[in-house]
């Protein structure tokens, strides 16, 4: 077991099981040190998919928790990305949020800190990144949030 995998089973985080993508795309490619995460979306612990724009029928909250959601499915496909060994994640260089919302919602960069902050729980000072975090219209599915990475990696 990684020292990750002891970490997230002393806080009490279980992983989801990494979610098969939707369209024509693969959940992970690595490009030398430099692991690329698809947009990950948020299934709550029941498998729901988490739904609706916030700011409209979902509020801060709502997105929060969505982004929470994100962030462990993002760190669930590590895992399989990384065979398993989660302690060959080096750092979290960069998050990409991206939120349904309303148009006078603007507060994504809150919504947004579910998943940096979910990562520095995780990874400690190697999960601070740099992130950006935009309003959209709709996202696949209805989803409510939709969040992507990069994360280095050692050998």
């Amino acid at each position: 077991m990684s020292q990750i995998d002891q970490h997230l089973a002393a806080q009490s985080i279980a992983l989801p099981e990494p979610a098969a993508p939707v369209a024509a795309y693969v959940p992970a490619v690595q490009a030398g040190k430099l692991l690329h995460i698809s947009g990950q979306l948020p299934f709550d612990a029941d498998g729901a998919l988490m739904k609706g724009k916030i700011g409209g029928e979902r509020d801060l909250d709502w997105g929060v928790a969505a982004a929470e959601r994100c962030a462990l499915m993002l760190v669930a496909q590590m895992k399989a990305a990384l065979g398993g060994n989660l302690d060959r994640v080096e750092r979290i260089v960069k998050l990409g949020a991206f939120v349904a919302s309303t148009a006078d919602f603007t507060d994504q960069p809150k919504v947004a800190n579910g998943a940096s902050e979910m990562m520095v729980r995780i990874f400690g000072d190697a999960g601070r990144h740099a992130r950006s975090a935009v309003s959209v219209p709709v996202l696949p599915l209805d989803a409510s949030v939709e969040i992507d990475a990069i994360v280095a990696i050692r050998d």
